[in-house]
């Protein structure tokens, strides 16, 4: 399947200078949004399953609870700063164009929890590399990061120490 064709560039968005890469088309079509999912699954049945799917605030959640459902486990969420209750840790991370806050629940994970993270695009690493340490605040292990898109120009899989699997490559 020829992914790239659901992926509409925005030119300027969210500011002047990025060429934000919309998924709306891909969630769109019912067989391509199937094909991302079945893809990210079948490497992770019987002994690789994983124990937790950690989703990215926010498009990671559409992602990432679909492969928590196919695989029948528990979907973690990975929030920006005030959006989850109870007692939480928090990483600030860098973007490409300025920085955010991200946060986990304490008890989201249990000690050496593998954990699968899925998100919708690796830009820098700063986002992944967050939810990484998070991960790792609260017991969990990093299992791989599977993301739909990569940003290869961007570099971002050099700041990461974990395995990456995405599907749709730009240089």
């Amino acid at each position: 399947m020829q992914l790239k064709n659901y992926i509409k560039d925005v030119p300027d968005f969210p500011k002047e200078g990025i060429i934000f890469k919309d998924i709306s088309p891909l969630l769109n079509d019912v067989d391509a949004f199937r094909y991302v999912i079945h893809t990210i699954c079948d490497r992770y049945k019987g002994t690789k399953k994983p124990d937790k799917i950690i989703g990215m605030d926010a498009r990671g959640f559409i992602f990432g609870s679909a492969v928590a459902f196919h695989l029948g486990v528990p979907f973690v969420m990975v929030r920006k700063e005030g959006k989850l209750p109870g007692f939480r840790y928090s990483k600030k991370y860098d973007l490409e164009y300025g920085s955010n806050t991200f946060e986990i629940q304490k008890d989201a994970i249990v000690e050496n929890d593998k954990c699968l993270i899925v998100d919708d695009l690796l830009a820098t690493g700063g986002s992944a590399g967050a939810v990484a340490i998070l991960i790792e605040n609260v017991g969990g292990k990093v299992l791989a990061l599977e993301c739909i898109i990569e940003l290869l120009f961007l570099k971002g899989r050099q700041n990461l120490d974990f395995p990456i699997r995405s599907q749709i490559k730009y240089e």
